[in-house]
C-alpha cells in the first residue's frame, strides 16, 4: 500500500478502548478544532479500517491516540494506519502534561484513556472559567472515578467492574443466577432486578463516595463529569449533580495534541492562504 501524503494540519484521534476504537478526525490540532468526520468500530473489525471507514478519509498530518487494548490489537490498528504517512503516536501517561500532574505512584502505569480523560475535563472547566475540584467518571467495560483538585493534581482514582463484568462474575461464580438482565428498582423483587440494581448502585455509591472525599479534602463541591460508552444508563440513578459528556477522551487529545504539535500547526497554518486556513 502506498502512503498517501497527508493535509495541512489536521489531526487524526484515536480512542482504543477494551471493547471498540473510536476516531475522529479535525482541522486542526487545537482544543475546539472542527470536526470533519468520525465514527466507531469494534476491535474484532479492526481489518476493514483502511478500506471501509477510512478509504475516502482525508489524510492526516497527525494521528494521537489513546489505547488500553493489548500490544496485538495497536499492531493492528498501526497496519491499517500505513496507508497515509503519519506514524501514530501513542499516549503514555506522563508526571506532568497539559496542565495536569499525575499523582500515580508510578506515573506511567496508569492507564492511558484515564489520563487523556482527565486532561480533557480539566481542559472543559478552564474553557468556561471554573477553577474547581473535579471528579471523572467513565463507564464502560470498566469503570474508573478520578478525583482532581482545583489546580490540576490527580490525587487519585478507583477503578470497578462496570455492568457486564459485575453480572459475569456473579453468573460464573454462583449457581441460579443465570438470569435476564432486569431494571433497577429502589427495591427488587426478583433476581433479575436484584442483579442489575445492585451493579447500578455499586456504580453510584463509589463516585458518591470519591464526591464526598474530594469535597472533605478540598473544601469545596467538585464538578463531576462523566462519559463512556455506558454512560447514560447511570445517568438516572447518580447521587451526586453530574454532567454527561461525549467524546471526553477526544478533548484530551485534542488538548496534548495542541502541546505537541500546536507550533508546527500554527506555522502551516501562516502559510496558507487566509481563505484556507482552518476554523480555530
Amino acid at each position: 500500500m502506498t502512503p498517501v501524503a497527508p493535509h495541512d494540519s489536521t489531526l487524526l484521534a484515536l480512542d482504543v478502548g477494551n471493547t471498540r476504537l473510536k476516531w475522529a478526525l479535525y482541522d486542526a490540532p487545537l482544543p475546539g478544532a472542527r470536526l470533519l468526520a468520525h465514527g466507531v468500530q469494534f476491535l474484532e473489525n479492526i481489518e476493514t479500517l483502511a478500506e471501509g471507514d477510512w478509504r475516502q478519509l482525508r489524510a492526516p498530518r497527525w494521528v494521537l491516540g489513546s489505547i488500553v487494548a493489548g500490544a496485538g490489537v495497536r499492531h493492528r490498528v498501526e497496519e491499517q494506519l500505513e496507508q497515509w504517512d503519519a506514524p501514530p503516536q501513542w499516549v503514555v501517561p506522563r508526571a506532568q502534561e497539559a496542565g495536569v500532574v499525575n499523582g500515580y505512584d508510578h506515573p506511567a502505569r496508569l492507564g492511558s484513556d484515564r489520563w487523556v480523560a482527565m486532561i480533557g475535563a480539566r481542559q472543559r472547566l478552564l474553557a468556561r472559567g471554573q477553577r474547581r475540584p473535579c471528579i471523572v467518571v467513565m463507564v464502560g467495560t470498566a469503570v474508573t472515578v478520578e478525583a482532581l483538585d482545583a489546580d490540576g493534581h490527580f490525587l487519585g482514582g478507583i477503578i470497578l467492574p462496570g455492568h457486564g463484568i459485575m453480572l459475569r462474575a456473579l453468573e460464573s461464580g454462583t449457581a441460579g443466577l443465570h438470569v435476564p438482565t432486569g431494571d433497577v428498582r429502589p427495591f427488587p423483587t426478583n433476581t433479575s432486578d436484584a442483579l442489575t440494581s445492585g451493579g447500578t448502585f455499586a456504580i453510584a455509591g463509589a463516585v458518591q463516595r470519591m464526591w464526598d472525599n474530594l469535597r472533605a479534602h478540598c473544601q469545596q463541591d467538585p464538578v463531576c463529569l462523566m462519559t463512556g460508552g455506558a454512560g447514560w444508563k447511570m445517568a438516572p440513578y447518580m447521587t451526586v449533580p453530574f454532567e454527561l459528556v461525549e467524546g471526553l477522551i477526544f478533548d484530551g487529545l485534542l488538548t496534548i495534541a495542541r502541546e505537541r504539535f500546536g507550533m508546527a500547526a500554527a506555522a502551516t497554518a501562516a502559510a496558507m492562504p487566509a481563505h484556507a486556513r482552518p476554523a480555530g
